[in-house]
């Protein structure tokens, strides 16, 4: 394996919308309260959360190699350590200089926002290396979901409208549960997958907590639930159901968790279900400057 393919596959690139989807989100509704864009804090804070996600999958790379629950017969997609394209070395200091340069771009943040930009970044990196590092992984017990709805949602929405407006909103959180329901998804999706692995190895996630049946329930929830709250931003009018042009596509793929055998198929149900996140977080973002 080429080595620059390696470190991108790593990076996983696909579901790297996640983290990019909250900062869009709460600069467009930053815009309609303040009708401007603060176009540095914008481009820190989208880098700054890239590189987090990075790191956190960098970490989750190495860290599930090393307790033996990735190995090369994973169902997931192909991971750098396991698969021996990188040596855990390597990948563990790919995910500190992620971190490191999520660090830079919080410095100027920081400078920008204050205090409670101090709290959500350093909490974010914290939790970025718990989610796999430490005695008691984030992603080794039932919390997962909650940690991304939290970080890659309520966090990340109104950290990045907090950087726009040095203000929050009920309106802006409301949001937030919004994207951050979809982002819980994405984990849902790879815990469901992976149900029997990580039972095996010991890795209690939500997913082996509930079981299949539980878990597919879930999933339904997770993906429904920010159409259902749509009412919540009745104050924009119509362009409050432009988010709704989606749903057709959350159907289909709560149509397809339910339908295919848990395996491999379910990578791309995980890419698709992140895409859809970001299809929903766009019309969500638009709905705003329509106002």
């Amino acid at each position: 394996m080429n080595k620059t393919t390696a470190w991108f596959l790593a990076c996983r690139p696909k579901t790297l919308t996640v983290s990019l989807s909250p900062v869009l989100v709460g600069t467009a509704i930053a815009w309609h309260d303040a009708h401007a864009v603060l176009w540095l804090p914008l481009l820190a804070a989208a880098l700054g959360a890239a590189f987090i996600q990075i790191g956190t999958n960098l970490f989750n790379d190495v860290g599930d190699f090393l307790r033996g629950t990735d190995t090369p017969g994973r169902l997931g997609p192909r991971r750098a350590t396991a698969e021996g394209w990188l040596t855990p070395g390597m990948v563990k200091g790919g995910a500190w200089l992620s971190f490191a340069l999520a660090f830079l771009c919080g410095i100027y943040l920081v400078w920008h926002g204050g205090w409670p930009i101090v709290a959500i970044g350093l909490a974010s990196l914290a939790a970025g290396w718990a989610y796999t590092g430490g005695p008691k992984p984030i992603a080794y017990g039932p919390l997962g979901e909650l940690f991304v709805f939290i970080f890659f949602g309520l966090a990340a929405v109104g950290g990045s409208y907090y950087l726009q407006t040095l203000s929050l909103t009920a309106m802006a959180l409301i949001a937030a549960a919004l994207v951050g329901s979809h982002a819980a998804a994405v984990i849902t999706v790879n815990n469901y997958r992976d149900h029997d692995g990580d039972k095996a190895h010991g890795k209690n996630t939500l997913a082996v907590r509930l079981g299949r049946p539980a878990t597919r329930r879930l999933y339904v929830l997770e993906m429904l639930a920010p159409y259902a709250l749509l009412p919540a931003l009745s104050d924009l009018g119509w362009p409050a159901a432009l988010p709704l042009l989606s749903l057709p596509l959350a159907l289909r793929l709560i149509a397809r968790f339910h339908r295919e055998q848990p395996g491999p198929v379910f990578n791309t149900i995980l890419a698709a279900t992140a895409g859809l996140q970001m299809v929903f977080a766009c019309l969500l973002a638009l709905a705003f400057p329509l106002v």
